[in-house]
């Protein structure tokens, strides 16, 4: 007796039963890979760095250079190792303050002056611009929240609304 058997005779039969006469043909079923390609939506399926490269300035004896300095001896090569997609430039700055600039995939670049500062906050200086989006910093329109190309159509929702007003006695 087989499942299609046991259905249309509609007899009570109990539950381990039915799965011992179905398990033969869950295991026998198909599956048929989907024959599409996924599309890429705004970088969701791949996080791409948006920074592509970052030019470190020093100057050899400014003592404004210090830190970049040490930065650049110890916490650079590491730095580097672990962001293979950021490019690295290192030139010298005679007289000049130090300076990191970031240039972005959208063609910006941004400078971040990094005079008289530790190696560790010229670490987390150059971690900003790599973080960066090279977008211009904007306010958000009316000081919403959420900025939508599409405005809500029914509107902002307040306890007011509907059929009922709220009672606040007690």
């Amino acid at each position: 007796m087989n499942l299609f058997d046991i259905l249309l005779l509609r007899r009570p039969y109990h539950f381990k039963t039915l799965i011992y006469y179905a398990a033969p043909f869950a295991i026998s079923m198909t599956v048929k890979a989907v024959q599409k390609v996924s599309i890429g939506r705004n970088g969701v399926g791949a996080f791409i760095l948006q920074c592509k490269r970052l030019d470190f300035h020093y100057c050899d004896w400014a003592g404004s250079s210090r830190g970049m300095n040490l930065f650049l001896q110890h916490q650079l090569p590491l730095f580097a190792a672990s962001h293979p997609s950021v490019e690295i430039h290192v030139s010298p700055r005679p007289s000049k303050h130090p300076v990191i600039r970031g240039h972005f995939i959208n063609g910006t670049q941004h400078s971040i002056c990094v005079r008289n500062l530790a190696k560790e906050q010229v670490l987390k200086k150059a971690e900003i611009l790599r973080d960066m989006s090279g977008e211009k910093a904007k306010r958000l329109k009316g000081g919403r929240a959420v900025a939508s190309m599409n405005e809500s159509t029914r509107g902002i929702w307040s306890p007011f609304h509907g059929a009922k007003a709220p009672s606040f006695a007690g």
